[in-house]
C-alpha cells in the first residue's frame, strides 16, 4: 500500500469555535487571520493548499485563497477532511486545524520528511502522551477511503479514534509547543505569551 500520492495542504477552518466564543480562524497571532497564516505555511511545502470552510464563510475569504466548501455529509472535523478527499480522492492531505498558533514551517518540514506513505497516516504526537494528532497529520488516500467505511459502520465521528486503531506513523516534533491547541480564551492567552518576543 505504498502511496506515491501528491501532497495537498488543508486548513480546517469551518468549525463553529463555540468554546473560544469567536471564529478561531480569524484570530491574529501573526498579523493576519490564523487560517490565512497556516494556509501560507502549507502553501510553501505542499503541491497545492486549500482552506476548508462552511458555505456561509465563502464571501469573507480573499480571492487568492483556494477553498473547499464542506459538503456536510459528515460530522465534526471529518466534514472538512472528507469533503476535501471526495474532491481529490487520489491525493494525500497534510491537515492542520486552524487553532494551532505555534505551528511553523520547520515543524511542517519535519512531518513531511518523516512521512511514511506505507502507513495509513503520519501524525504528530506528544512523546509524553503518544496519541496521534489527527489535525496535525498527513492522511494518505487509503486512510480517508477507510474512514468513510468506518463512519458508515457507525463507529463514531472521532478521527483520533480512527487513527488510534489504524497503522499510523507517529512523529514527535522537536518543539512540542507546535501542537498547542488554542480552543479557549485561556489557551489563547497562553499562546500569546509564548509568541511574545
Amino acid at each position: 500500500m505504498i502511496s506515491n500520492a501528491k501532497l495537498y495542504g488543508l486548513v480546517l477552518s469551518g468549525g463553529k469555535s463555540t468554546r473560544m466564543g469567536e471564529d478561531k480562524g480569524l484570530i491574529q497571532y501573526h498579523d493576519k487571520p490564523q487560517r490565512e497564516h497556516l494556509y501560507e505555511l502549507l502553501d510553501e511545502v505542499c503541491d497545492r493548499t486549500y482552506l476548508s470552510i462552511r458555505s456561509d464563510q465563502a464571501q469573507e475569504i480573499p480571492k487568492n485563497y483556494k477553498t473547499i466548501i464542506d459538503d456536510d455529509h459528515y460530522r465534526g472535523p471529518y466534514n472538512g477532511l472528507l469533503s476535501a478527499h471526495l474532491k481529490f480522492p487520489e491525493v494525500a492531505w497534510l491537515v492542520l486545524a486552524c487553532d494551532l498558533p505555534m505551528m511553523d514551517k520547520e515543524a511542517l518540514k519535519e512531518l513531511i520528511a518523516a512521512r511514511n506513505s506505507g502507513k495509513i497516516a503520519s501524525a504528530f504526537a506528544d512523546a509524553e502522551n503518544p496519541l496521534p494528532e489527527p489535525l496535525s497529520a498527513i492522511w494518505e488516500p487509503e486512510a480517508l477511503k477507510q474512514s468513510i467505511t468506518y463512519l458508515n459502520a457507525g463507529n463514531g465521528t472521532c478521527p483520533r479514534k480512527f487513527l488510534i486503531n489504524a497503522d499510523v506513523n507517529l512523529v514527535f516534533p522537536k518543539r512540542k509547543e507546535v501542537l498547542l491547541n488554542a480552543n479557549s480564551r485561556t489557551e489563547y492567552q497562553e499562546a500569546v505569551l509564548k509568541l511574545a518576543p
